[in-house]
C-alpha cells in the first residue's frame, strides 16, 4: 500500500481561549456556544455556555471532525457540534478533493494514528501536540472511489454496534421504569414507604487496600487490583484491573467475590458514589482504597440498593454526601454515607425487583455478547484499512 504525509492534504486549526469575562450562559447578539471536550463526552450533564465572536474566535461546523489535544482525553475525536472550540481541541481541515472527511474521521480514531499521538510523548499530554508534531504522519493513498468504499463497509458494521448499544440502553431503561412503577420516586417517596439511614440496612462498610502497581492489566490470574473504572459506570468491569507488583501482596480481606456490592467513594463530582453489584468474578482481583464494600442485612436486598444508588433520580442525593470542591475529586466518607435516608420497601418486594432485574441482566449479558463480536470485526476491520 502506498502512503502520503497526512499535512500535505489536511491542515489543523487549534482552538482560541476567550476570558472568562466573555463567557455568558445567555446566548446574546454577537454570541457563539463555546465547545470544549465535555460537551462532546458529557453532552447530558453539560450547561451550554456562549462566548462573544471576535476576530481571534476559531469556529467549526457540525459535521468537522475535531481531536482534543491534551489531558485524559487525548485523541478522542470528536463531531457532530458547531460554535466556537477551545485551545484544547484542533479542528481538521482536509482538502475534501482528495480526502473524504468521513474516510478521516475513521482514520483518526484507528489504532495507526491512536498510537502516534501516544508517542509523541509525555509532552503532549500535558501541554498538547501541535501541528509540527503531525508532520511526517502518514495515510493510505487511495482514491476517492476506494475510501468511500471503505466508508460504506464501516458505517454498516459501526450501524450495527450502534444498534446494539441502543437495545442496551433501552433495556435498563426497562429496570428504571420498572424501579419507579414498583416504588415511586426515591427522592419524593410518594408511596411513603419507611426512610431509614443506610447504617440500618447494612451489616458493615468494608475499605479496599492501597498497592503499589504496573500500569498494565494482569495476565492470567495473578493478584491484581481493580481500577476505578470497574465500577465508575455501575456495571462490574472485572477487566479493568492493574496487577500488583508484588504478587505476595495479595490479602484476602479485600478480594472481590460474588454477591458483593461495590461503591466508589471516590471520583469526579460527577461519577462519585457509583454502585456495581458483582454477578460473577475472576479470582484474586481486590478492592483498592477507593472503593466500599457494601454488606446488607436481611432488611435490604443488594439488588435493590444497587439500582436505588445509580438510579437518576437518586444521584443528587448521593451527589450531596460528597465533599471535596467541583474541581477536584469528590470524597464520600463512611460516616456521610451511613446516614444517607433511603427508602427501604418490604423485603419481599424488594426481592421480585431483583428477580426482575436478573431476568433483564440475562437479555443484557446476550446483547452485550453480540456486541462484542461486533466490536471485534469492526476493529479488525480498521486495522486492515489503516494498517
Amino acid at each position: 500500500m502506498e502512503y502520503m504525509k497526512l499535512c500535505d492534504i489536511c491542515d489543523f486549526q487549534g482552538g482560541s481561549q476567550p476570558p472568562k469575562n466573555e463567557w455568558s450562559f445567555d446566548l446574546k447578539a454577537g454570541y457563539i456556544r463555546m465547545l470544549q471536550i465535555r460537551d462532546f463526552t458529557q453532552s447530558e450533564r453539560v450547561t451550554p455556555e456562549y462566548i462573544k465572536i471576535t476576530k481571534t474566535t476559531k469556529i467549526c461546523e457540525a459535521d468537522d471532525i475535531l481531536i482534543a489535544r491534551y489531558g485524559a482525553s487525548l485523541g478522542k475525536i470528536l463531531t457532530g457540534l458547531a460554535g466556537a472550540y477551545n485551545v484544547a481541541i484542533m479542528r481538521t481541515i482536509p482538502d475534501t478533493n482528495v480526502l473524504e472527511k468521513r474516510y478521516l474521521y475513521y482514520y483518526l480514531k484507528s489504532p495507526v494514528f491512536q498510537r502516534f499521538l501516544l508517542n509523541v510523548g509525555s509532552r503532549a499530554a500535558q501541554s498538547g501536540f501541535n501541528k509540527n508534531d503531525l508532520q511526517d504522519l502518514l495515510i493510505p493513498n487511495i482514491s476517492k472511489r476506494k475510501q468511500l468504499e471503505i466508508i460504506g463497509i464501516l458505517e454498516r458494521v459501526e450501524s450495527v454496534i450502534e444498534t446494539r448499544k441502543q437495545e442496551l440502553q433501552k433495556l435498563d431503561d426497562l429496570i428504571k421504569a420498572r424501579f419507579v412503577e414498583m416504588f415511586g420516586n426515591p427522592v419524593t417517596n410518594p408511596m411513603r414507604w419507611d426512610e431509614v439511614e443506610i447504617n440500618a440496612c447494612l451489616k458493615s462498610i468494608e475499605n479496599g487496600k492501597s498497592f503499589v502497581c504496573d500500569g498494565f492489566a494482569r495476565n492470567g490470574d495473578v493478584p491484581a487490583i481493580l481500577k476505578l473504572s470497574a465500577v465508575t459506570d455501575g456495571v462490574y468491569r472485572p477487566d479493568e484491573n492493574k496487577a500488583i507488583i508484588d504478587e505476595n501482596l495479595f490479602i484476602e480481606s479485600a478480594e472481590v467475590h460474588e454477591d458483593d456490592l461495590l461503591f466508589t467513594r471516590k471520583n469526579t463530582p460527577e461519577l462519585v458514589g457509583m454502585a456495581a453489584y458483582v454477578f460473577s468474578t475472576p479470582k484474586k482481583l481486590m478492592m483498592p482504597d477507593l472503593i466500599f464494600r457494601l454488606n446488607t442485612n436481611d432488611s435490604c436486598n443488594k439488588v435493590y440498593l444497587w439500582k436505588l444508588i445509580n438510579h437518576e433520580l437518586f444521584r443528587g442525593k448521593i451527589q450531596s454526601i460528597a465533599s471535596g470542591s467541583a474541581k477536584s475529586m469528590s470524597n464520600i466518607s463512611k460516616e456521610r454515607l451511613g446516614k444517607l435516608l433511603i427508602c427501604l420497601p418490604p423485603i419481599e418486594l424488594q426481592k421480585d425487583f431483583a428477580d426482575f432485574v436478573v431476568q433483564v441482566e440475562k437479555s443484557k449479558a446476550a446483547v452485550q455478547k453480540a456486541l462484542d463480536k461486533t466490536q471485534l470485526l469492526f476493529d479488525s476491520l480498521m486495522q486492515k484499512c489503516f494498517g
